[in-house]
């Protein structure tokens, strides 16, 4: 019979930013074991609860009997099985004994090919299992595999010693309204539960049926067994609370504190209107992290002096919680003025020489060191921009300052945000105290990029650095692991030159890069490997931006050396695209592209088209559409204008087909061949300025 299976594991406190983890893990393993060995239906619905003290799965549909199967067994090949006269062998009855059917004849048997032989075969069905034999199965694998961060040992009663990750205080398995005689941890099964831990009547709570599992448990036990339902609640709680505020409630937070509480109830506190003379991004960082509390902001995005917390206890008057809050979070926002007050008693260019005792990394030398060859970058970089190279200078010398700082040191993601407050109270140009953050972006994907030309220089200095340096000492990533970031490092300078129409050359960047690190022996240039792999970084940003695969490699073939209008020269290529004579221009450009390949010695020596060697009119007419639309492709380029240069191309669609229909390439005679090699070459320079654009070809 068909029924809903609950299963729940009621436990101590479990560790909140593992929670969600932990309930789909179990969720998961135990209904794909009961998957697996046929116990579910197709319509079957799997349902995930947990609770800060409970991990649960309910499955509907679930059968009591897995349904019985066909198993066709291969017993042994043909050659093994029957002796020299063809009679049944001792093998064959010994594995016959084994399998369970010592009295099978050989006639019961099947006898088919089994690859290059021929083997004898047994069909038979196999009755089906009982539920609560396989779900033991299923929940030990399942509870054996679960993503614990850290295993607990403690003891039962009895003085057996288990483990998991918070003692397991009660085992519930119901299928209907059946209990499930399983065993786990020196627990056995049965259909009770707690509830809340203050707010339910304290007793154990006993589930009827599986199907009234999470009602029963809000209705009596004051829990919300689903994660999700939690989140919710606090979100709209915390929306409300807000009124015509902004409530800052990051995804993450939101996770942790729905994993905290299993009634969640949302409360307004307030702070001393003195703390907000501290950067606001200190105090909702102290909050957040610290204290789990959600911060207010006005429309404008300043910092209000009340803040939101989620409590475990619904009460009428919650004075006592109020208070209680606002008394923990004082000390830490007292902590975080105290650090801002003795921040500023020392400038950040004061902090510079600490830096020679900070170890950047041991093949390359100190924070000092580091900041010195992004100096020298940013001001090589501002140079070529024509920027203030000196506000470079400036800005990317005091960038790694505020590392020393004690409010860096107390919040390390603080970093490059304080260090633009503090340059701001030591009287630095604007500029210099902006690329003290601006210089970190785009920190994730989708980040904003720097606003200031010092802050653009600083940044592309700074991640220039980070990937050639590590790249040069052998810690390029791998596979999945790439703890020095140079995915994203590579993605932010493409996404500075793509979006903000750098005109920088990569070699040059690269070439200056390096030069950097002239003073250290173990350094190795990586400027090819780092070319190709910022050129990948491009390719899955133009991808995700729209542009299909062959548009992008049409572009990005030729590995330009400037990416500041790859844009627009994608753009012309999906114009391209859509003209009719894209196809056989494409699929022109593919041949050509081939047979210059095959014969670039000839081609060497070839030189320029000779107009007294062209024979064949088709060869003709070629040299002369060549000839006459050049100038036109040569004055769209040059203006930028890529899409019409492409359009331009469209004209020679029927001489290119016709030369191709008419006219032996590799002809026999030797100044005859390398003539059209030449005409083919010249046609190639020019369909190929914009895009190649051949990778269009299907």
């Amino acid at each position: 019979m068909n029924q809903t299976l609950l299963v729940e594991l009621q436990t101590e406190e479990l560790p909140p930013k593992a929670l969600v983890k932990l309930g789909a893990a179990f969720a998961a393993g135990i209904a794909n074991g009961l998957k697996t060995r046929d116990f579910l239906e197709a319509d079957s619905v799997v349902t995930t609860h947990a609770t800060p003290r409970r991990l649960a799965v309910s499955i509907t549909n679930v059968r009591d009997t897995s349904p019985d199967k066909a198993i066709r067994e291969k017993v042994l090949p043909v050659t093994v099985a029957l002796d020299k006269e063809g009679n049944p062998s001792a093998p064959l009855a010994k594995k016959l004994a084994a399998l369970g059917f010592p009295d099978l004849t050989i006639d019961q048997l099947e006898r088919a090919p089994d690859g290059k032989t021929e083997s004898f075969f047994y069909t038979y069905t196999a009755a089906g299992s009982a539920l609560t034999g396989a779900l033991q199965d299923v929940l030990q694998d399942a509870v054996g595999k679960l993503p614990i961060p850290k295993l607990m040992s403690y003891q039962r009663p009895n003085g057996d010693t288990v483990q998991f990750v918070r003692p397991v205080h009660r085992l519930l398995a119901l299928h209907g309204e059946q209990v499930l005689p399983l065993t786990l941890l020196g627990l056995t099964a049965g259909r009770e539960t707690a509830g809340h831990r203050f707010l339910s009547h304290g007793g154990a709570i006993t589930i009827a049926h599986a199907d009234q599992y999470a009602n029963t448990l809000e209705t009596e036990g004051k829990v919300i067994t689903s994660p999700q339902a939690r989140k919710d609640s606090i979100r709209a709680q915390l929306l409300e609370q807000a009124g015509a505020d902004q409530v800052l409630m990051p995804e993450s937070l939101l996770d942790e504190v729905a994993a905290l509480v299993e009634w969640p109830v949302v409360y307004e506190c307030r702070f001393e209107e003195e703390f907000l003379a501290v950067p606001q991004e200190c105090l909702i960082l102290t909050m957040q992290t610290n204290q789990k509390y959600f911060a207010l902001t006005d429309a404008d995005g300043k910092l209000r002096s009340r803040f939101l917390i989620v409590s475990n206890i619904a009460t009428d008057d919650p004075t006592a919680i109020v208070g209680g809050n606002e008394r923990v979070v004082r000390p830490r926002l007292s902590d975080a003025k105290f650090f801002f007050e003795q921040d500023k008693k020392k400038t950040l260019e004061s902090r510079l020489p600490a830096l020679s005792n900070v170890v950047y990394h041991n093949k390359l030398g100190s924070q000092a060191e580091r900041s010195e060859r992004v100096t020298k970058l940013a001001m090589y970089i501002a140079t070529r921009l024509g920027f203030d190279a000196s506000l470079a200078e400036r800005g990317a010398r005091l960038s790694k300052a505020d590392l020393l700082t004690d409010m860096v040191g107390e919040f390390p993601e603080l970093q490059g945000i304080m260090g633009t407050y503090y340059a701001r109270h030591d009287g630095e140009h604007d500029e210099v105290a902006r690329a003290a953050s601006e210089h970190y972006q785009p920190r994730f994907a989708g980040d904003t990029l720097p606003t200031t030309d010092t802050g653009l220089a600083v940044a592309l200095a700074d991640k220039l650095e980070t990937l050639v340096g590590i790249w040069a000492i052998g810690l390029q990533p791998t596979g999945e692991k790439d703890p020095f970031a140079l995915r994203r490092h590579a993605l932010g300078i493409m996404r500075m030159l793509v979006e903000k129409r750098l005109p920088l050359e990569l070699s040059d960047m690269l070439r200056d890069a390096v030069t950097t690190f002239a003073d250290q022996p173990a350094f190795k240039d990586p400027s090819a490997e780092v070319t190709a792999f910022m050129l990948d970084r491009l390719r899955g940003l133009l991808r995700d931006r729209g542009f299909s695969p062959n548009e992008v490699e049409a572009v990005l073939a030729q590995n330009p050396d400037r990416v500041d209008d790859v844009v627009q020269r994608l753009e012309a290529v999906q114009a391209f695209a859509a003209l009719p004579e894209a196809a056989s221009l494409a699929a022109a450009n593919k041949r050509i592209t081939n047979i210059l390949k095959k014969n670039e010695e000839a081609l060497a020596q070839a030189g320029a088209v000779d107009p007294a060697l062209l024979q064949d009119q088709a060869e003709k007419d070629l040299a002369a559409a060549v000839t006459r639309v050049q100038p036109a492709v040569d004055a769209a380029f040059a203006a930028g204008d890529f899409a019409g240069t492409l359009k331009t191309l469209a004209e020679l669609r029927e001489p290119v087909d016709a030369f191709f229909n008419d006219v032996m390439v590799m002809a026999d005679d030797i100044a005859l061949r390398n003539n059209r090699l030449a005409l083919l070459a010249s046609l190639h320079g020019m369909m190929n300025r914009v895009a190649d654009i051949s990778k269009l070809a299907t």
